[in-house]
Formats: structure tokens, sequence, C-alpha cells
């Protein structure tokens, strides 16, 4: 619940010092001599040809405290708006947030595979993107990998910046070529454990399951015990297809046959029932997605800290500044009038 209450609060308020100045300014104008100091000049012209003489003109006392005033004032606004007024503020009631994901996003060489189209990268991504624009409230981290791998979003609600970064989830992101899920895993449960335990956490396994690594089983019954559970995102097919080289050619095994790579549907399915979490084949609709993003949310739900508030102040400075600069137009409306007259 938002508490909304008005009063006036200045951020910096150090810097309202600076009105002090306008006093000794005031002084000199006071005490200083408005007559021409050049006795030599006076000895030579009328008083009333000075001014003309030496292209100035004395303003008389009333117009030097009104121009005073003008300035004092513009001065009083800048100054004022400097030290950050504040109207009023908010007070939010602090959450826990209800839920955390941590998606691994296979990027190894066998996800160029073509037996989906365009890819099987190409539609790993946009299924990413289906996620992120389905999500209302989970907090997200990205971590990219194939034979190493690569945080490339913390946990974060910066789900916009995280789309930004899918163009660069490519192979050529590593260079030692392979898949290790173990190394993955580990990473994921680092970025999780500095999320509060009440919060839900959970992995999600984009991958087309082309990899075999001992002890993976240990290691989920390990994060499932902590309360992590892990979702899969299968993509690929059954038939799969010819695993890219580059440069046009078909990495080959050691008999010159081409590498065929296909969906291990099954090993995907064994990970996410030992993860406690649920198995999502990838199509071009975004029902797997929302399934998923369903079964993240439903363990566990934002839950308030207590007592615990933050308060929200209302920035208003932006007035004072826009009042400052109506003041400043007519003088450049007459600086500009003269540079025309003086053209003429």
């Amino acid at each position: 619940m938002a508490e909304t209450v008005t009063v006036l609060h200045f951020a910096e308020p150090l810097w309202l010092w600076g009105l002090v100045l306008l006093v000794p300014v005031a002084l000199w104008l006071m005490f200083s001599s408005h007559a021409v100091s050049d006795v030599r000049l006076r000895r030579y012209a009328d008083p009333e040809l000075l001014p003309h003489l030496i292209h100035s003109r004395e303003p008389e006392p009333r117009k030097r405290w009104l121009r005073f005033a003008q300035w004092a004032l513009l001065w009083l606004l800048v100054v004022v708006a400097m030290a950050g007024p504040r109207w009023d503020f908010t007070d939010v009631q602090l959450f826990n947030p209800g839920s955390n994901l941590v998606i691994l996003f296979d990027i190894s060489r066998s996800m160029e595979v073509a037996d989906v189209r365009p890819s099987r990268l190409a539609r790993a991504r946009q299924e990413l993107e289906d996620l992120l624009d389905q999500n209302r409230g989970t907090r997200i981290g990205l971590i990219a990998f194939a034979s190493v791998s690569h945080v490339v979003a913390p946990i974060t609600e910066d789900t916009a910046g995280i789309r930004r970064l899918l163009p660069a989830l490519v192979p050529e992101l590593v260079r030692l070529q392979g898949s290790r899920l173990s190394a993955a895993l580990e990473r994921a449960e680092q970025l999780l454990a500095s999320q509060p335990a009440e919060s839900g956490r959970s992995i999600l396994l984009i991958s087309d399951g082309d990899f075999v690594e001992t002890g993976i089983e240990e290691q989920l019954r390990r994060l499932t015990a902590k309360g992590i559970r892990v979702h899969v995102l299968g993509v690929g097919t059954a038939e799969g297809g010819s695993v890219p080289a580059g440069n046009g050619r078909w990495m080959q095994d050691r008999n010159g046959r081409p590498v065929v790579s296909r969906l291990n549907e099954a090993y995907l399915r064994e990970i996410s029932d030992i993860g406690g979490g649920t198995y999502q084949r990838a199509d071009f609709r975004d029902r797997d997605t929302r399934d998923i993003l369903a079964e993240v949310e439903d363990y566990s739900s934002a839950k308030a800290i207590g007592k615990g508030h933050t308060r929200v102040w209302h920035e208003r400075f932006y007035w004072l500044v826009g009042l400052g600069l109506l003041l400043l137009l007519p003088w450049f409306r007459r600086s500009a009038t003269g540079r025309v007259r003086g053209t003429v």
C-alpha cells in the first residue's frame, strides 16, 4: 500500500547557502559610486556628452536596483532548483520478489542445426523473447553456455535490457565448442544464492539436449533440495539435421560422415523430472513459454517485508528551471534586437 504525503523537502539543502551571495552584491550596489571616475574627460567634455564619448550610460539608481532584482530572482530560482525541492512523497511497502528465474541458453554448435526453421538457435531466441514479453513480475537472469558459461545478464527486472542482448547469443561467443551443462547449473546456483530464500528460485534450460555428462543427476537433486526447480524447453526435432562447421561446411565424424544432431527429448524430460520442473517442446505458439512462466510464478508470490517501507520523493526542481528560462527570454530578445540594429 502506498501513502502520499504533501511536504516541502530539499534533496541538497547546502545549495541554499548560495543565496547569501545576494547580500554582498546588494551592499556593493548601495555604496558604489555611479559617477564617471575619469576626471580628465570631464575637463574637455560636457557631462551630457560623456555617455556618448565613452559608449556607456550609467543607469539611474532605480533602474540599477530593478536590474538587480531581476537577476536576484533568477539566481534564487537557480539555487533553489539545485537544492532539489521535493513537494511531496509516497511511502511504499517493500516486497520480497516473488520469483527469480535464471535461463540457461545453449549456444553450442548443434544449436545451428536447421531442423526447425530458420535454425534451432533462432527459434530459441524467439522463445526467449516470447517469455520476456509475457513476463509480469519474475526477475530474470541469463547465462549462455557451451564449453564454458557466460553470465549475459544478472538476475534483474530489466527485461528490456536482456532483450537487447539477444542478438549476441551466438556460438562465436565462446572459442571452444562443446556443451557443459554442469558448469552452467553451478553458475546459475551461484546467482540464485544471492536471492532471498523465501522467494521462488527456478532455472530454465533452453537446449536441444545434445550433450552427455556424468554427475548431472546428483547436481539436479542437490538443487531440488535447496528449493531450486529446473524447467526445460527443448528445441529441435527427433529427425535432427547436420551440424554446420562454418564457411558452408559440415562437421564430420572420424569416418568422414556428417555429424547429425537430434533433439534428445528423453534426456531433457529426465532433467526436468529430477529437477522438479516441467518440460515443454518449443513450437510456433507461445503456449510453451506461458506454461513455464505459470509454473515459475505459482511456485512463489511476492511477500511484504514486515513493516519495511521506502520513501519515494517526487522531484519538482523542473518547475523552477522552467520559470527561470521564461525570465531569460526577454534578455535574449533584447540581445537579438540589438544585433539586428547594429547591422543596419
